[in-house]
Formats: C-alpha cells, structure tokens, sequence
C-alpha cells in the first residue's frame, strides 16, 4: 500500500530531519565525549512553553528525546522512569558500536492508538430504502439504528462488500495506517490499543515508519557511530545506492556529491551501480544455468526484505530465490579489494539494509548503513548544499550502465537481467512477473509454488515503486523515479556486460557454496529481536 504522504514536507518529516541534524552536528563539534548537550536538544527543537502538536510541549519533548536516542543507536528509555538523553552515549561513541536490536521501534507513548482494521459507517448514511449494505452482508452485521445502517463489529469479516455496494459512499474502511503499509502483517496492538511489532514476521522494510502520520515509529541510525570513524581518523568510503539520483535536490551531479562527501570528512564515494551491473551478471549466469533444470523459476535477490519474505515463508522454495550477492555487498567488496582497511558506508534508501549488512553467512563488508535523509542531516549539519559546489570533475561513475542505474526503480533488476542474458542468448526468450510491495510480492509467490511461473524471472520489490520509494528516501517516488531514468540514460555502457569492472567479477564471488538461505532468514530475525527475548 502505497502510503499517501510520501514526498510532501510535512512537520513530522521537519522535526525527523532536525534530529539527525542536531545528532549529527553534536557528533561533529563535542570534543570533550561527554556528551550533555543531547540533554538540552528537545527544548531547542520544540522552544516555547505551547505544544504545537500534541497536548503537552513536555510529551512532544520526550518523544523528540526517544528519537534522538533512536538516531544514535541507542535503546529507547520510556517514560515510566527519570533518564537523562546522554545516558550510554559513551558506548555509543565508539566508531565500531552498532545498534542494539531491536532496528524497527514503536514509541508507545507517541502511538496514537489508531483503530484497527474496520468498516463503520459515516454521517453521509441516508437510510436508504433500498439498503443493499444489508442484503449483500454475507453475516448479517448489518441492521438500521435510528434509520441509519449500523455494523454490529462482532458479525462484520471486513469483506468491504457493503462499502462497494452503498450508493452514499457512507461506508469507510478504516485501517491503521502502519498496520496498512506492514506487507508481513506484523502490527498488532497491546492492551492500551496502542502499536506493536511481531519481529518474528517484520523484515524492516520500514514502510511502517514513514506511514505513521504521529512519528511513533523509528529505526535506529548509525549517523553518530560514522562521524566518530572519520573522526577517529579512519578511511571512510560512501557506496551510494543507484535511488541516490535526486535526492539531495540535485539531478545526478555525480563528482559534486562526490566533493559533498569530502567536506563530511568521507575518503571516497563510489555509486553501488556498478555493483548492479555484477549482480545482473551474476544472476543472468544462475537463471541460465539452473532454470529450468535445476528450480522451477528464480526470483531476484537484491531487495533484502522481499526475498527474506519470500524464503521464511515459502522454505520449500527458498532455492528459487537467487543467491546472487546483492548491488550493495558487490560494491564493498570490490572497495574492499582496493581499500583493504576502509571503513565502508553503505548510503541508499532501504531500512532493511542495515540488518543486509549484519548478516554473518554473507559477509557484507560494510561496515556500516545510513539512510538518504540520515545523510541529508550531515550535509545540513555541515551547511553544505551539494548542488551549489564546483564539484571536483571526476568522471569515473560513468562505468556504471543505464541497467545498472535502473535498478532503483521496479522493474528495472529484472530488466538488467534479461539484457545480460540476452548478450550471449539474443533469441532465447525470458518470461518476466513483477510485483511491488509484500503483500502483492506474496501473491506472486503464491501463483509460482502453484506452477504459474515455471521458467520465469520473478522481481521482488518490498517498498512500492522500488527503491526509489524506500524508507530513508526524501523526495516523491515518481519524481524520484523520473530522475533516475533520465541519470541512466546518460551512462556510455547501456546493459550490465558492457561495465568494465565485469573483470573483477571472480575476484568477487566469493564461494556462497553451502551457504543455506535458512541461516540468511534466521540471522535477519536475530538482528531484529531484542536481546533480552
């Protein structure tokens, strides 16, 4: 479900965006490592004694605080108990901390305690004569009160056939909004009514978090643990994802982010298109080899909620999706083999990524994931407009293909796919499905263990739109999309075979050999949990 509020600059999107700037600019300029200016945060974000938001400036304060805490990667403190924000900031300044589980959090006292999923009906009722809510109501939960239509909740299965029918438009469905955009049904309510998350079904595709209109839920950030590393000294290289494009408020302007990344202290930033470009080979290479001999269709691999889902729910089948390293782990290997002793930042849209690059049977090599509005608070934090930079001429992105490029937006991973297979099998022909978002990716899923798809490409995508809709992104998903295609047209190489760095690609693999998907999905939940569960 696509969530309605994407792209627009609302408040909650400004006082998100303040938090990583604040927590960024305190990472930057504390010299002492102590720390208390976090303490006084909350009331430079929200001054003044009158709550603009909610109905207390004190609670609207200890919600910013628990997001402040949330963007440092520290544990949530609550509100049942006095805390001061510093507390155990001293772990977190270490520049190889990372996060305590669990990555996805609901602040129960920010939760607005939405209704869960029903049909009700509005005002606009005329009780009518005619009344087909009731007569195509399969269990009769439907009577008249005071001649308007009532739906006895206890009888109603939601199957939203007296909405479809009633001529008024008097009859709403109502659906909390995370629960909603949550494609693995994993929010729930406890028993105050508020939001809760089952983590052993969320792969933190985050989609959650950015349909929440009250702020209640938030991931946890690595902004402070990166600034420490280059800080401290370290080589520290951006891996920026293809989704990049725009984001910023530039189109492309490779080499002037590239200089935005120097004045944030960054060694080096390399686009995670070229690592596109070895994934689509990679997978080209597996779909001919073992469709249809060996499984009976293969799925894409580079979406890590979408293919978690797909192997934790479908375990029979969990071969089909592709073992092929993703666009993100290729990169940091291939800095890696340059850069032995950098420190890896991976930079793109995807909460789910940060669980991606804590797996263990897959070694990432990145050290560590920040979001494109994470990044945008560094850059705020520094006062630095990209755009508005020389730039420093580089033109080495352009090794990066108009395929690889594509891949931020559906439909483009498939579309790499087939153009690779096709450089060395022009006539062979490659039967695509895609779908965008969990729940649709399912029902794709579903028709394939049936025999629907068998010798097709299957393309996964958890966040609607693809990439370009992840969580972490800023901008509008069409907008977004648009200059994404427009930036990939631009690449001399159009499909991934052209990129030179297709010579490295045994260096690369790694032997995933005997690597079990299982180990892949039980890694993902462990990083979810907390601890203490």
């Amino acid at each position: 479900m696509a969530d309605s509020m994407r792209g627009v600059y609302t408040s909650l999107a400004k006082i998100r965006r303040t938090v990583f700037r604040e927590v960024a600019r305190v990472a930057y300029e504390d010299d002492d490592g102590v720390y208390d200016e976090l303490d006084d945060l909350p009331y430079e974000i929200i001054s003044g004694d009158v709550a603009t938001y909610r109905e207390s400036v004190f609670l609207e304060r200890a919600i910013v605080g628990e997001r402040i805490r949330l963007a440092m990667g520290l544990p949530m403190q609550g509100a049942d108990r006095p805390a001061k924000i510093s507390e155990g900031t001293e772990q977190a300044a270490k520049p190889e901390t990372y996060y305590e589980p669990p990555l996805i959090n609901i602040i129960n006292f920010a939760c607005n305690a939405c209704a869960e999923e029903s049909y009700v009906v509005s005002n606009l009722c005329q009780g009518c004569l005619a009344h087909p809510c009731r007569e195509v109501c399969p269990k009769g939960a439907i009577t008249f009160v005071d001649k308007k239509a009532y739906i006895d909740q206890e009888k109603c299965i939601k199957c939203g056939r007296c909405m479809q029918v009633c001529p008024y438009t008097a009859i709403v469905h109502r659906e909390r909004p995370c629960a909603a955009a949550c494609g693995m049904h994993a929010i729930g309510s406890d028993e105050q009514g508020r939001a809760v998350i089952d983590y052993d079904k969320c792969v933190s595709c985050g989609q959650c978090l950015v349909s929440c209109p009250f702020g209640a839920i938030a991931d946890k950030s690595q902004i402070f643990q990166v600034i420490q590393a280059i800080r401290a000294g370290e080589e520290v290289i951006a891996a920026v994802a293809p989704s990049f494009v725009g984001q910023f408020g530039g189109r492309g302007n490779v080499d002037k982010l590239r200089e935005a990344f120097k004045l944030l202290g960054f060694s080096g930033m390399e686009e995670v298109a070229i690592g596109a470009d070895l994934c689509a080979v990679q997978e080209a290479g597996y779909f001919l080899e073992e469709v249809p001999e060996k499984i009976p269709f293969m799925a894409t691999s580079c979406c890590p909620a979408w293919s978690v889902m797909a192997k934790k729910e479908f375990p029979d089948y969990a071969a089909c999706v592709s073992m092929a390293l993703t666009p993100m782990v290729l990169t940091a290997r291939l800095i890696r083999e340059k850069r032995p002793d950098a420190k890896i930042v991976f930079v793109g849209p995807c909460a789910a990524k940060k669980l991606e690059a804590m797996r263990r049977s897959v070694k990432s090599e990145v050290d560590f994931v920040l979001t494109f509005e994470e990044m945008a608070g560094m850059m705020e934090a520094k006062g630095i407009e990209y755009t508005k930079l020389k730039g420093d001429g580089s033109t080495d992105f352009e090794v990066a293909s108009a395929d690889g490029r594509g891949f931020a937006v559906a439909g483009g991973v498939a579309k790499a796919v087939v153009d690779a297979i096709h450089i060395d099998h022009p006539d062979l022909e490659v039967k695509i499905e895609a779908e965008e978002g969990l729940d649709n990716c399912r029902k794709m899923m579903k028709q394939a263990v049936k025999g629907k798809y068998n010798g097709y490409l299957l393309e996964g995508m958890a966040c609607p739109g693809g990439c370009v809709a992840g969580a972490g992104t800023i901008q509008a998903v069409s907008k977004s999309a648009v200059q994404v295609k427009a930036y990939a047209k631009k690449s001399p190489h159009k499909t991934a075979d052209e990129n030179m760095y297709n010579t490295y690609l045994d260096v690369l693999e790694r032997a995933t050999d005997g690597i079990r998907p299982e180990d892949v999905v039980a890694e993902t939940f462990e990083a979810q949990n907390p601890v203490e569960s």
